[in-house]
């Protein structure tokens, strides 16, 4: 199915027909650099759009905006990288992601023909990436639509915000409520982002 099908399928629900009429069309942002899309993810891990968006800059001007390549990060000294606003830990997440990918000894561009849950497994090998940035390279860079990230703060918010919930939901609640969303909770996840004002710039 297109992603204009899968959204007329979820228009279908009465409470999430209305932000999809207010935001409009689907228009997520597919990173074809699959390790460009995990050092994003890492750097958006535990930070708030704007926070993220403003290291994320400061990064890429260390390359002079273009993203750089593994071996490039690998030879950045920490001192440099840690001006951008990068932690010391997510400094060696993202230099221990270059090495592998340098060494080989891991292969991103075989992602790409695994299950979702494969990919999930393959990725969380990896120090420095858990559950949740192995399904924001899912839903970003492979583009799969059936992802439901339940512990991701903006969900349990847009959730929150749509049910008019005095408290976020748990995560057991969120896979219940998403059910109805099923087999696009990447496209329902998306549009409830982009109601929240501090997400609403996500590609």
């Amino acid at each position: 199915m297109s992603n204009k099908d899968a959204v007329q399928f979820l228009k279908k629900d009465p409470l999430l027909v209305e932000i999809i009429t207010k935001i409009g069309d689907y228009k997520i942002k597919i990173i074809k650099n699959h390790y460009e899309s995990l050092v994003e993810a890492i750097i958006n891990q535990q930070l708030t759009g704007s926070a993220a968006n403003r290291i994320s800059k400061n990064f890429r001007t260390l390359y002079s905006s273009k993203f750089p390549k593994p071996t490039d990060v690998i030879n950045t000294p920490t001192s440099k990288l840690q001006k951008t606003g990068l932690s010391k830990m997510k400094i060696q997440y993202i230099k221990k992601l270059s090495q592998k990918i340098i060494s080989k000894e891991v292969d991103l561009d075989s992602l790409s023909k695994l299950a979702d849950d494969e990919v999930i497994i393959e990725l969380t090998k990896i120090k420095g990436i858990g559950r949740w940035t192995a399904e924001m390279f899912l839903i970003f860079s492979l583009g799969r639509k059936d992802v439901l990230p339940v512990g991701d703060l903006g969900l349990k918010k847009g959730i929150q915000q749509l049910f008019s919930m005095k408290k976020l939901p748990e995560e057991t609640k969120v896979q219940k409520i998403a059910e109805r969303w099923r087999p696009y909770r990447s496209i329902a996840t998306w549009y409830l982002w982009k109601s929240l004002k501090k997400f609403d710039t996500i590609g």
